[in-house]
């Protein structure tokens, strides 16, 4: 905004309204670019009815007192500057200034009144607030008054809402009268205003649960009804900018959800940016479904776009859907920060239940750090090809405009990654494939330019790790389809480069997305909402699509033909069957995305003779012939091989019965597994106070139940 420096060229403004605000009015920037202030020019007639307006803020109702004044009579200065006042009064908010808030704790209320001017009717009602403004009537236009904002937000120092509806921990004597909201209603409420449900639908739900726990009462529903009303408005008008400057605004927010932080570190000459979000819900998520089963990384999500990359952590829940459970936000893959955020993580789990433990950590960037992984979580690493797979089907479907010449480039590039456990030499591979495809220019620029440089990487990484099954893959596409979807949509496009909206959108929506699919799917409650949740992986719909509706080429499987589900007169082409890059004609496969077609047909081919396996089942088994390859002589090595083999196969045992097992009772009945006595596991869960007694000492044991309940009935008295 323009500075201006000459209060003459300010406008006078006189808004039509009985009474108005600051929210009525266009603000001037005024004074020198050292020293300026946002300024506004009203009839001072009208003075009075601007106070009135300002105190009927909706956001944060208040009273405002002169907090100091001063007067000049007329012909008092021979000389006077054009904003020199005739009258001078500064308006402080009635919820402040005592107790400013320094540290973003919850505020005391005293439980007396200080003996100072002007304050509000209550001592609690002192909030720290910073709100003020000046009025002048000016010297040389006594009809005029200038209005002068300082600060026009109702916050403390600390940047905190501090009073009113949008304070979080606001508390007053109808406190009483409220009815019981618990952790799960607030959520579920909240989520359901996030994700754009209409009011009437939210309000409904609402009260339903609510009358659970207070009845069906009239007031309870009243009180209900306001307060839905209240989070609405609180969710409507909040906002991501808590500052101007987004570095300084992402500390107020760090501030303030420190409980929502497991890991930060601001920007300095040494220490890049690094913030790892967390909440409480996430938190028990990763521990429920991330013990003794995987965790899986969407790595390198907008790092084109965001200001700062971002990496999720997912977990599978009971449907083996991606659920993220942790954000980090960090432009650094090194080494030493990323070991710090992991070891900070595994602590927060730990801090729960300290033999928390996965059995796997799944990766899909080639480039990605594997020691601090290691160092931290002991675990096996898988990699997931669906990010590789993605790009290349992508960029494809974008390049090359013949559908035939589509399907061959991505069946060859399918050949040469299953080419690394053929014993081909793949650089001669890829010599080829630029050779045959050379009049495809657009796409072999791409492939050459972005590619071929890492390539080598990104096979050597397929070819040394186990691979993630389609299941899995899938999974995790989804999150990031989804994440894709609620970030990178058109009205944000202004908001990329702001770490402060990143996190907003994470902590709000898309946290209040996912919340929600679960609490309706373990709840059995909002109906549609279940729905989309189980069929928001193509795995899951490609389930839905019975074995008849696939039809396999009997010369040579080329292709098979899928009956679509909702027009029986239309089949979808998915060529290289088997293979996990086959080619669909789908519109969601030529987004680049595992569809349900190809996955169908995958599964069919499982059991079909002459269709080559999944690329999961592929390296599974070369893992376990280089196993076998050890040589005899080799002792430890072989002790090794053998170790690691028989455990593997114990695992794989479990995995079977438990699946094809219909009664979980004998599968735990032939567990080795024997329960220590009730006595044991009593010393053993909860620590005593005194030391474990011998089994034969009764009377000892008697005495001293017997001082304990003393003691306790003396306190009593």
């Amino acid at each position: 905004m323009e500075i201006v420096e000459s209060i003459l060229d300010i406008p006078v403004q006189d808004p039509p309204e009985e009474e108005f605000s600051s929210a009525d009015l266009i603000w001037t920037k005024f004074g020198t670019a050292e020293h300026h202030d946002d300024v506004a020019l009203i009839p001072y007639a009208r003075v009075d009815e601007f106070i009135i307006g300002e105190c009927s803020n909706v956001e944060c109702p208040t009273r405002f007192h002169i907090e100091r004044g001063r007067k000049r009579s007329m012909g008092s200065l021979k000389e006077y500057k054009s904003d020199e006042y005739l009258e001078y009064r500064l308006y402080w908010c009635s919820f402040g200034p005592e107790n400013y808030g320094e540290g973003g704790g919850v505020l005391p209320s005293r439980r007396y009144r200080l003996n100072t001017r002007n304050r509000a009717a209550r001592p609690q009602s002192m909030r720290g607030c910073t709100c003020h403004f000046v009025v002048k009537r000016l010297y040389a236009r006594p009809a005029l008054a200038l209005i002068i904002f300082n600060e026009r937000r109702h916050i403390n120092k600390s940047g905190f809402v501090c009073h009113g509806p949008l304070d979080k921990d606001a508390i007053g004597p109808g406190a009483k009268k409220i009815p019981y909201i618990s952790n799960e209603i607030q959520q579920q409420t909240m989520s359901m205003i996030y994700l754009g449900i209409p009011e009437e639908n939210v309000l409904e739900k609402h009260i339903e649960y609510v009358q659970r726990y207070g009845g069906s009462d009239a007031t309870v529903s009243t009180l209900a009804s306001q307060y839905v009303r209240k989070l609405g408005m609180i969710i409507k008008r909040s906002t991501h900018e808590l500052d101007l400057d987004d570095q300084a605004s992402i500390r107020m927010w760090v501030e303030r959800n420190k409980k929502s932080i497991f890991f930060y570190q601001d920007t300095s000459e040494t220490d890049p940016f690094i913030l790892g979000i967390q909440t409480e819900w996430q938190l028990q998520q990763m521990v429920r479904f991330g013990h003794r089963s995987l965790i899986a990384a969407d790595s390198t999500f907008g790092i084109k776009r965001l200001k700062y990359p971002l990496c999720t952590l997912l977990v599978f829940d009971s449907r083996q859907h991606a659920l993220p459970v942790a954000w980090v936000i960090t432009r650094s893959v090194a080494k030493p920060d990323v070991a710090k955020w992991m070891k900070a993580l595994l602590d927060r789990a730990r801090s729960v239940d300290p033999g928390w433990k996965i059995n796997g950590f799944v990766i899909d960037d080639a480039a990605m750090e594997i020691d601090p992984i290691r160092d931290a979580f002991c675990c096996p690493i898988l990699f997931s090809i669906w990010r590789v797979r993605g790009s290349w089907l992508r960029n494809v479907v974008k390049k090359c405009s013949n559908i035939e010449v589509q399907r061959e480039i991505f069946k060859r590039l399918g050949e040469i990654v299953y080419s690394i456990w053929g014993g081909l030499d793949t650089s001669v591979a890829l010599e080829e494939l630029i050779l045959d495809f050379v009049d495809q220019s657009a796409f072999m620029e791409y492939f050459k330019s972005t590619w071929v440089p890492k390539i080598e990487m990104w096979l050597s990484t397929i070819k040394t790790f186990p691979l993630a099954s389609q299941e899995a893959s899938g999974a995790i596409e989804a999150y990031h389809v989804k994440l894709k979807t609620k970030l990178f949509d058109d009205s944000h496009l202004g908001a990329l480069q702001r770490v402060d909206w990143l996190v907003h959108k994470l902590t709000t929506e898309l946290h209040s997305a996912y919340w929600l699919d679960r609490y309706a799917d373990e709840s059995d409650s909002f109906q549609h909402v279940k729905e989309e949740y189980i069929a928001s992986t193509s795995w899951h719909r490609a389930l839905q699509i019975p074995d008849s509706a696939v039809t396999l080429d009997d010369k040579g499987h080329l292709f098979a033909k899928v009956a679509s589900q909702k027009d029986s007169s239309r089949t979808h082409l998915v060529w290289n069957p088997g293979s996990d890059f086959a080619f669909c004609d789908c519109a969601w496969s030529m987004q680049g995305n595992f569809c349900k077609h190809v996955i169908k047909v995958n599964m069919i081919c499982e059991n079909a003779k002459g269709c080559r396996p999944s690329m999961s089942f592929w390296s599974f088994r070369e893992i376990l012939i280089d196993l076998c390859k050890r040589p005899m002589d080799d002792s430890i090595g072989l002790d090794e091989s053998v170790a690691w083999t028989h455990q593997m196969l114990d695992q794989i045992k479990q995995l079977v019965e438990l699946n094809s097992s219909n009664d979980i009772g004998i599968v735990v009945n032939n567990m080795p597994l024997k329960w220590i006595s009730k006595k044991g596991r009593t010393f053993v869960g909860i620590p005593a106070s005194l030391p474990a007694l011998p089994s034969d000492s009764k009377t000892i044991t008697k005495n001293v139940q017997k001082s304990r309940k003393r003691k306790r009935l003396s306190r009593l008295r």
